[in-house]
Order: structure tokens, then sequence, then C-alpha cells
């Protein structure tokens, strides 16, 4: 076999050059990991500090329409589902990576970075100053904000009719009212009908009403609690 210091160049080049092309396909992957991770931590920063924004400049020719939502529309569903409205940096559960994921999408989508986001979720989700269904907003400006991500269940119909009595005044009043009543029915069967009997059962729902009503305010006090129209945005808890 003859000796060819030729070949033994030529394979040294290509094994070097495999070796420089593998090197550089992993730096090249380690910067794509890298400035992902950069990404992510600027997002989850961003949520958590509760960077302030009335508006973002979004692509309108690439938002889905039926992920837009008024402040109107947004302020009576927390009314309805005894929600809070409030910036992100209240909220005291992880964001999901799924919503992390979506923010990224809808930057690369719409070339900018996102603020001013709003989370719309229990109250008992948030820190409120003065000792689940999330919904993650972004502003769009004059009042418009777009849906991201939604996770929980707290958008359920028996959540909207569990708070209904909650949902104002006029409501805690009415419910009030139908409490002392039918717990005024459950008593007259121990009332004997005579001529007085309406007035007996007109000072026994009196009596009802009073103590109904002694009992919501003792306990509104108490829990610091108030109606949904009074807290849907407010970042107190009472």
């Amino acid at each position: 076999m003859i000796f060819n210091p030729t070949n033994i160049e030529s394979k040294l080049r290509k094994q070097q050059l495999r070796d420089l092309d593998s090197h550089t396909i992993l730096d090249q992957v380690y910067s794509i990991l890298k400035a992902n991770d950069d990404h992510e931590n600027r997002i989850e920063t961003t949520l958590k500090s509760g960077v302030k924004g009335n508006s973002n400049l979004f692509d309108i020719d690439k938002l889905e329409t039926d992920r837009i939502f008024h402040i109107d529309s947004i302020k009576k569903t927390c009314i309805d589902y005894r929600l809070r409205f409030l910036d992100t940096k209240y909220f005291k559960n992880e964001f999901p990576q799924e919503a992390i994921s979506k923010i990224k999408h809808l930057e690369k989508t719409h070339n900018t970075y996102l603020k001013g986001f709003k989370i719309m979720a229990p109250s008992k989700l948030f820190k409120l100053e003065n000792p689940d269904d999330p919904l993650l907003f972004a502003p769009i400006g004059n009042g418009y904000y777009y849906l991201i991500h939604k996770w929980g269940n707290d958008l359920n119909p028996f959540r909207k009719w569990l708070v209904l009595p909650f949902k104002n005044f006029e409501n805690l009043l009415t419910f009030a009212l139908i409490t002392s009543a039918v717990i005024t029915y459950i008593f007259n069967f121990n009332m004997t009908q005579d001529e007085q009997f309406i007035s007996k059962m007109l000072l026994l729902f009196l009596f009802m009403f009073k103590s109904v009503v002694g009992i919501v305010i003792f306990y509104a006090i108490s829990q610091g609690k108030n109606v949904n129209t009074a807290i849907w945005n407010s970042k107190y808890s009472k």
C-alpha cells in the first residue's frame, strides 16, 4: 500500500469541516434556546411587574375579532360572575406555560413587545392590598382589550347563579326579602289561623327580614365583602 500524504490531508480537512459544522450547529441551537429563554423571562417579568400601558401596537388585520372585548363587556362579565379585572402584578398564582407561549406567538406575529397586561379572576387569586378561570388580556386602546389566554373554569353558569345575590345592592335586598318570605312560610305551620293570623305573619316576616339583613351585614363587615359592582376593578379587599 502506497502512502499518500495528500489523501491524509484531505481526510483531515474533511473531518475538521465536519467538526466545525457540528460546533456551528450546536452554537446556533444554543443561541436559539438562549434567545427563547430570554424572551420568556422578559414576558414573565412584564407580567409580574405589571408594566403599565394603555395600548399595544397590534396589527389589527391579524387579530381574531372574537377575542376583542370592550371594557363595558368585561365589566358586565366581572359583575355577573363576581370576578376582578386587575393588573397582572396582583395575580399571586403562576402563569401557565401555554399563556407565555401565546404571548410569544403574538409578539412575533405582530412584531412588538406587549405590555399593560390585565387578568380577570376571582378575588382569592389576587394579592390584594389591605390585609378557578383567569383570563389574560392585553390592551388594544380606546377601551378595548384582546383576550390572550383563558384557563380554569370560573365562567361556569353555576357560578353566575351562585353569586347572583351579590351582583348589586338591589339583588342583595331581593335575596333578603325572598329568604325572609321562605323562612316565614316554613314557620307559619306552628301558627293558628285566627283573625290575627295575617298580622302575626307580617310581624314574623318583618322579624325574619331584620334577622336576615343583620346576618348579611355582619358577614359583609366581618369578611370585608362588597357587591360585585363595587369590586370588579378594585385592588382592595373590600
